[in-house]
């Protein structure tokens, strides 16, 4: 099954004003998914918000259908929440960590992941152990297989990370993680919509991830999976009338679902159009996209690496839709800004956020275009032709 990019650009609006390489950041929402958020919220102005999330209860239902169907799990072990970091947190601080228990994470790992990883650290006294890279740069399963014991309660890992191209090969982890009996926590907040991610083909435990970016729903919209027998293990940090019933004057008990970690209020308008874009997604067939958004990257890559004082700074054996680079002389912020005049969209990464992996390659920041299927040749051509010169030293 191959893309119609003419039908997914005549349905993303957003194509029409810009060259939107920022797709790791938030992806243009197309019609259908915009159609169904702003139904929803005028349905909220006419009727009310309560009424209104009533009369919408088999929408957002069927929101934890699509995710179940997405990542191939039971729709008891979807929760629903405002983006990946929530998700991400409210596995993670649901687990008891003790003095001399280790947690092994990526060099690669989100920073708010790895915030959350040293302030439990502290807070507990278990140790955080960083995996080193294999010869491709990416997460060494080989080093992982020689730090696994029993000392060992979580392994953490991005899937693909924020600031470069790569894709960590999470299935291999996985069976590693399960054979041990260790718990792997996914964040795959920027594989969701890019790639194909079954979490039983993974193996892995618990997966967090958004809507916005390449799933290309709406902002403030993420979920949670957690793996079936593993729920009833993790009691959330926090609870609230939704993730929990009051059963008696100084009783309580949490749901039996992943639901326990969702609480009360949320966006119904954003759970709805994020249902509405995993349709969407499933409707072009996740290969499909893969397959597509492969091509562009790696299109882009070449295009980049043909320009005088560019340098790509991708690594791993198999790499996904980011693609990173810098200009010889030239700030990341100022080639972002020159892309911007020409409405073409891209973002900057700061060593800032990628402590552990950036800085060791020699690297302050990088610039990160993203590709989407909607992307075009052509666009990529006018990025390239946009980028400012290089700056000669002295």
């Amino acid at each position: 099954m191959s893309i119609d990019v003419a039908r997914a650009r005549a349905e993303t609006r957003g194509c029409e004003r810009v060259i939107h390489l920022n797709n790791a950041g938030a992806a243009l929402p197309p019609t259908p998914v915009m159609a169904a958020v702003l139904g929803h919220l005028r349905l909220e102005e006419q009727i009310g918000g309560y009424e209104a999330a009533a009369a919408a209860a088999p929408a957002t239902s069927h929101t934890y259908q699509a995710v179940a169907a997405l990542l191939g799990c039971g729709t008891d072990e979807i929760a629903l929440v405002e983006n990946a970091t929530r998700a991400w947190d409210m596995a993670f601080y649901s687990m008891n960590f003790q003095p001399g228990d280790r947690i092994l994470t990526a060099r690669a790992e989100y920073v708010s992941n790895v915030l959350a990883l040293l302030q439990v650290s502290r807070r507990t006294g278990a140790t955080i152990e960083v995996v080193e890279d294999d010869r491709h740069g990416q997460f060494s399963v080989a080093d992982l297989e020689r730090r696994l014991d029993s000392d060992v309660k979580l392994v953490a890992m991005t899937h693909v990370p924020t600031g470069g191209g790569l894709i960590n090969p999470a299935a291999e982890v996985g069976a590693l993680t399960r054979a041990a009996g260790v718990p792997f926590l996914l964040d795959a907040c920027q594989s969701v919509g890019q790639l194909s991610v079954k979490v039983e083909e993974i193996g892995c435990d618990m997966l967090s991830a958004t809507g916005r970016k390449f799933l290309r729903g709406p902002r403030g919209t993420g979920f949670l999976y957690v793996r079936r027998e593993l729920i009833e293990q993790l009691e959330p940090p926090f609870l609230d009338l939704h993730a929990a019933n009051w059963t008696g004057p100084d009783q309580y008990e949490i749901l039996p679902d992943a639901r326990r970690f969702e609480n009360w209020e949320g966006y119904v308008a954003g759970k709805i159009g994020l249902g509405v874009a995993v349709d969407y997604a499933l409707s072009w067939g996740l290969d499909a996209i893969a397959e597509r958004v492969q091509m562009l990257a790696e299109s882009l890559r070449q295009r980049l690496r043909q320009q005088p004082g560019v340098t790509v700074h991708d690594l791993g054996r198999q790499r996904g839709a980011i693609v990173t680079f810098t200009v010889a002389g030239v700030g990341c912020d100022v080639v972002r800004r020159a892309l911007g005049a020409a409405r073409v969209n891209v973002s900057v990464t700061a060593a800032t956020s990628a402590q552990l992996d950036l800085p060791r390659r020699g690297l302050t920041e990088v610039v990160r275009a993203s590709v989407h299927y909607y992307n075009t040749e052509a666009e990529l051509d006018r990025m390239v032709a946009r980028l400012p010169a290089p700056s000669r030293p002295g």
